[in-house]
């Protein structure tokens, strides 16, 4: 519990100081409509990065969810336009835009579900896994629509299959609901690692995988649930991203996965598995969003935004590496 502490802290301090950092540069940065773009922001990587941090927490990792994120989008995108096409007997069904919503997601809880049976029960290094589901998805993505953009998802009445933009761009009490899907999201997932045998089990599995199996945790059913988790988590982000558009595109979510990675590694969850938390992972995703946004109110070249993210990752790397040492 004290190592957890110790490294909210930092990510906390994180936040603090590159805020302090960016408002001091820019006095657009604390501005309100400045700050609901930032926090929708951080709501895709916060989103993304719950489902790494059961990944990682397992001793795993998920290069495909960027991947998912487009894939999950063409499938709703399909089904609003094209709907249901049955060849055999010439009819074609639309859904309403809860199965919609549902199909997506179904699609990237598939996809995560391939990952972890490959992973637990094919014993392929989640590398070379989650790399190979990676290119399928994104290809499926761009087979379904011979690449091209699929524009206008606000539906037609008469079908029953309008509403999807909502998602991406409704509000509840002024606030956007991506960052209430983001809020609903960390606190199942808050409680689900830290409060259920569940979350115990990935801890353990991450932390002693061997230990793990001989105290009679079933290891392929939590490796493969994490990666379903994840699967879950991206197609969601997919669905949001393609609401908020108002159309889907298959090159949507392109290294999408780093950032994911970027928000768990900073948040203090270790690469090596067994140590970290949901709240360091969207403290962590706070910290993408601030630099990324703040880079940008600053004027700094889209070139050098990319060497400053990768050192401040590099560099959260370093003190996880350290942090086992002093322990």
């Amino acid at each position: 519990m004290r190592a957890h502490f110790g490294e909210l802290s930092r990510a906390l301090l994180a936040v603090v100081l590159v805020g302090g950092i960016f408002a001091w540069i820019s006095p657009a940065f604390l501005t309100s409509a400045n700050l609901t773009i930032l926090v929708k922001h951080v709501a895709i990587n916060a989103i993304l990065g719950i489902g790494m941090t059961f990944v990682i927490l397992s001793g795993g990792i998920d290069l495909s969810v960027g991947a998912i994120v487009g894939l999950a989008g063409m499938v709703a995108g399909g089904l609003i336009h094209h709907g249901l096409v049955f060849r055999g007997w010439g009819v074609v069904v639309y859904q309403h835009t809860w199965l919609v919503v549902a199909a997506a997601l179904a699609t990237g809880l598939a996809v995560g579900l391939v990952n972890g049976l490959l992973v637990s029960r094919l014993s392929v290094a989640p590398f070379i896994a989650t790399l190979g589901t990676l290119y399928m998805a994104r290809g499926a993505a761009l087979l379904s629509s011979g690449g091209a953009t699929f524009p206008d998802l606000g539906g037609r009445p008469e079908l029953g299959n309008t509403g999807l933009p909502v998602l991406g761009a409704g509000t509840f009490a002024s606030i956007p609901l991506p960052i209430w899907i983001m809020l609903g999201f960390a606190l199942v997932a808050a409680v689900v690692a830290a409060r259920t045998p569940f979350g115990r089990r990935v801890y353990a599995v991450g932390g002693n995988e061997r230990a793990a199996e001989l105290s009679g945790v079933r290891v392929r059913g939590i490796k493969t649930a994490v990666y379903a988790i994840s699967g879950f988590c991206a197609a969601a982000v997919g669905l949001i991203i393609a609401a908020e558009l108002g159309a889907a595109h298959p090159a949507t979510g392109e290294t999408f996965e780093l950032n994911a990675i970027a928000a768990v590694v900073l948040g203090g969850t270790s690469l090596s598995g067994g140590r970290g938390s949901i709240g360091g992972t969207i403290v962590g995703a706070l910290v993408i969003g601030e630099l990324a946004d703040g880079l940008v109110l600053a004027g700094v070249s889209e070139f050098w935004q990319f060497v400053i993210r990768g050192l401040v990752i590099v560099l959260a790397v370093v003190v996880d590496q350290l942090q086992p040492r002093r322990s």
